[in-house]
């Protein structure tokens, strides 16, 4: 197995870390894997089209940009505000040290102190506020983890 390759599977693996864990870009990573199988296959096995790699570019800044527009209309719709969805990325921040039970509850918790506690809403406000946060962000993790995943199988496949 030549390097390129090697790289090419650690992108993939750290695509799928990085769609979990907030901070690190998982998509891009996952498609830097790509572009490096493309470099790889060329010896006579099926390579990989240009066309495809392109619309994986396509699929990864589409899936990057609505990571952050999933969220904020998932907490705009329950009525929350900016200060529900800046708690869900503190608490699940801070969550992210009882993996993963504490960042699904660091998000919800999170969220709803923000709301409550900054924008002095009602304990039920702050409620379906830190619910709206808590499913656009786990809306926006499964669709970067189905992302991340599809482009590590392709990876495998060209490789293997």
């Amino acid at each position: 197995m030549e390097t390129i390759e090697i790289f090419a599977i650690i992108c993939a693996v750290f695509g799928i870390i990085g769609s979990i864990v907030p901070g690190l870009p998982g998509p891009p990573v996952s498609w830097v894997g790509l572009l490096l199988t493309f470099f790889a296959v060329r010896d006579g096995s099926e390579p990989m089209t240009t066309t495809f790699l392109l619309v994986w570019l396509g699929i990864t800044t589409l899936v990057t940009v609505l990571d952050y527009v999933i969220p904020a209309w998932f907490t705009r719709v329950t009525g929350g505000h900016k200060a529900a969805s800046v708690g869900a990325i503190l608490g699940l921040f801070a969550g992210m040290f009882l993996l993963p039970v504490g960042m699904l509850v660091g998000s919800l918790l999170g969220a709803f102190l923000g709301e409550f506690l900054v924008e002095d809403k009602g304990v039920w406000d702050s409620f379906k506020a830190s619910v709206g946060a808590f499913l656009g962000f786990i809306c926006s993790t499964g669709l970067k983890l189905v992302v991340s995943g599809i482009m590590m199988y392709h990876i495998i496949q060209y490789l293997f």
